[in-house]
């Protein structure tokens, strides 16, 4: 009943719910990064879903479009704007999913949602990841984040689509809300984002 039915309309509620509550915080991190971006608070990018269907993820905005004399983008360490860095220390830059699970594009527990072109790359295991609607924090989250490896997010992620029931949601969300106030495994160790899936 939880999985089928139960997970859906908790995901509703309690987003709803919070949109609300957070609404103050969500105006000033879109103020700040409208005069930090150049009029781009937002960050729109493709990813695959449920069953792999593709959707638009919505997050806060935390790098800006600079470009070096060749009209390259420069690296994401030196587009970080400093009230990015804020916003990914305290995890705000998620905030914005709220309305994708609004949406039905993703839930408020499930594997994060990666990158269209890893579609091809995945082994049979790992595909199973797509079985469940995509969330804003996981089991993977909760358990290293961004510092650790592929194989171990992918393990995190499949052991979640096995697994996963009321108790284990609320325990997740219960960690997540320790992790973002200990701002632990945010950046995988001297980069300042993911180093990107290449593949088994």
């Amino acid at each position: 009943m939880y999985k089928t039915i139960l997970k859906r309309i908790f995901d509703f509620v309690l987003t709803l719910i919070g949109l609300c509550l957070l609404s103050p915080l969500f105006i000033i991190v879109t103020i700040g990064l409208y005069f930090a971006n150049q009029g781009k608070p937002f960050f729109f990018q493709e990813r695959p879903g449920l069953n792999g269907s593709i959707f638009k993820i919505i997050k806060f905005k935390t790098m800006n479009d600079k470009k070096d004399f060749h009209g390259n983008l420069l690296s994401d360490a030196e587009r970080l704007t400093k009230v990015g860095v804020f916003v990914r220390k305290t995890s705000l830059d998620e905030l914005p999913q709220l309305i994708n699970v609004l949406k039905g594009d993703m839930s408020l527990i499930g594997p994060r949602p990666l990158l269209p072109q890893y579609l091809p790359l995945y082994s049979n295991f790992q595909k199973q990841r797509h079985n469940v609607r995509p969330g804003i924090t996981g089991w993977a989250q909760v358990n290293g984040r961004n510092a650790i490896s592929w194989d171990k997010k992918f393990e995190y992620d499949v052991w979640y689509v096995n697994n996963f029931s009321f108790f284990l949601d609320f325990k997740i969300l219960f960690l997540t809300i320790l992790k973002v106030f200990k701002s632990e495994g945010i950046n995988a160790k001297d980069v300042a984002t993911t180093e990107p899936f290449k593949g088994n």
